[in-house]
């Protein structure tokens, strides 16, 4: 069997915010925006990977979601604990650099982790968490 990831899904709140976010910080490219107002699906990727997506998606649009879930949802993203990600550069501290100047909430500058990883950590304009790891 021969699998490959091909999307994966984060929720937004305000797709105006997401899409900027995710195109002109982390300079994805958008693959489709679909919907109006706040009912919106958005597939972005990085540049150069072509069958690598990431769909911004309306949290909770499912019918059957309960109100009660509904609810729940929100309350974690507010809270940033719904949805995360994380990502991988060559350069750590450029990449930093870029997303921290554009304005965006700094979780965790860039640090050595007991496990052998360099990282940082970001939250997205929905409280997404968006982990970069440097590649080595």
């Amino acid at each position: 069997m021969k699998l490959t990831i091909h999307t994966t899904v984060l929720p937004h709140d305000d797709p105006d915010a997401s899409l900027a976010f995710y195109r002109d910080v982390l300079g994805f490219e958008v693959r489709s925006d679909v919907g109006q107002g706040t009912m919106r699906w958005i597939t972005v990727g990085p540049p150069g990977q072509p069958d690598v997506s990431l769909l911004l998606a309306p949290p909770a649009a499912d019918p059957g979601i309960t109100e009660a879930e509904r609810r729940t949802i929100a309350e974690m993203m507010a809270k940033g604990t719904y949805g995360w990600i994380m990502l991988a550069t060559e350069d750590l501290d450029e990449v930093f650099e870029q997303v921290q100047a554009g304005d965006t909430e700094v979780v965790q500058e860039p640090t050595e982790q007991p496990y052998g990883v360099r990282d940082c950590a970001f939250r997205d304009p929905a409280g997404n968490l968006v982990r970069i790891q440097e590649l080595r």
